[in-house]
């Protein structure tokens, strides 16, 4: 009676096991529509540009041109591309784009602060702050780009 016992025991057991299965996880609700290359083409190069265009001066002919916006409204567009970058690298953090959860995560994380203290700057309209965030946006870029961009265009030498 105890084998017949245990035997019933085993498969209910095993029953009840094989109803505790996990269910697969649900799909994310997010959609990517585009690869990384035209996430940087498309969205982060173009935030970034005006921040970089945005801070520091040139010398003309005239002589010194700061590069810093002179209205309110130039100071909330750099303000929103700002903001466009520091959410890029929330963006490049998503599994449809990091190649791996190590550097890749890093470096998007840098361009997530980079973004938040140039959005700081342009809301304080701080011309030396803008031009500090450009800086580290700047750096973080190329560090990634050093390990990650390996098509990149080469310099003709």
């Amino acid at each position: 009676m105890d084998i017949h016992f245990n035997g019933i025991m085993f498969v209910v057991i095993a029953a009840m096991l094989a109803g505790c299965e996990q269910p697969p996880p649900p799909e994310e609700p997010y959609q990517s529509v585009t690869d990384v290359a035209g996430l940087m083409r498309q969205v982060l190069e173009p935030a970034s540009d005006v921040l970089w265009d945005s801070a520091g001066s040139i010398m003309t002919e005239a002589g010194e041109e700061r590069l810093a916006p002179t209205t309110d409204e130039g100071w909330l567009v750099v303000q929103q591309q700002a903001t466009v970058v520091a959410e890029s690298g929330n963006t490049l953090m998503m599994p449809t784009y990091a190649p791996d959860q190590g550097d890749w995560v890093e470096f998007s994380k840098g361009l997530v602060a980079a973004g938040k203290v140039a959005m700081e700057a342009a809301a304080n309209q701080d011309e030396e702050a803008l031009f500090q965030a450009g800086a580290r946006l700047y750096s973080v870029c190329v560090a990634c780009h050093q390990l990650y961009w390996t098509n990149a265009p080469q310099a003709a030498e």
